[in-house]
């Protein structure tokens, strides 16, 4: 089943259960889903392109959330949580710190990286390589680590 109607089926549940801050968020991803399926070509969108969509809308509830919690706003906060827990169910397993540098190791080593100046190279075979199963974020801070 697509990712869209997974999130469909979960909506109905939603509104069955009366459950307000999980029917935001998946009328949220809802809205994102159509309008990347508007923009541009007759084409549905592909898995990959789903999960993008729905890792940005993860990261700018939890960003929301950070910064919420910076200004002592937990009453702001706490919904942004709640609504990034219920779209990070439509992700696919994210990979424990270990298993990532794992697989940046082997990158590193096929790409012949010595140094931070071979970064941008590693980079962009691991993103390619990790779409979806790790943040940007972890990759970025694991390759550096390596590299250093």
């Amino acid at each position: 089943m697509s990712l869209q109607k997974q999130v469909m089926e979960q909506m109905k549940t939603a509104m069955k259960s009366k459950d307000k801050v999980a029917l935001e968020s998946l009328r949220a991803l809802k809205a994102a889903f159509l309008l990347a399926n508007t923009s541009g070509s007759a084409v549905e969108i592909s898995k990959e392109e789903e999960i993008k969509i729905v890792q940005k809308l993860v990261k700018q509830r939890k960003d929301s959330a950070a910064i919420f919690d910076e200004q002592g706003r937990t009453d702001l906060s706490e919904p942004e949580k709640a609504q990034a827990k219920i779209l990070e169910q439509f992700l696919p397993k994210q990979m424990s710190e270990e298993e990532l540098k794992g697989v940046i190791a082997e990158i590193v080593s096929k790409t012949g990286a010595s140094s931070m100046k071979d970064m941008g190279k590693v980079m962009g075979m691991a993103s390619k390589q990790l779409a979806g199963k790790a943040d940007g974020k972890a990759i970025s801070m694991a390759v550096k680590e390596l590299l250093s």
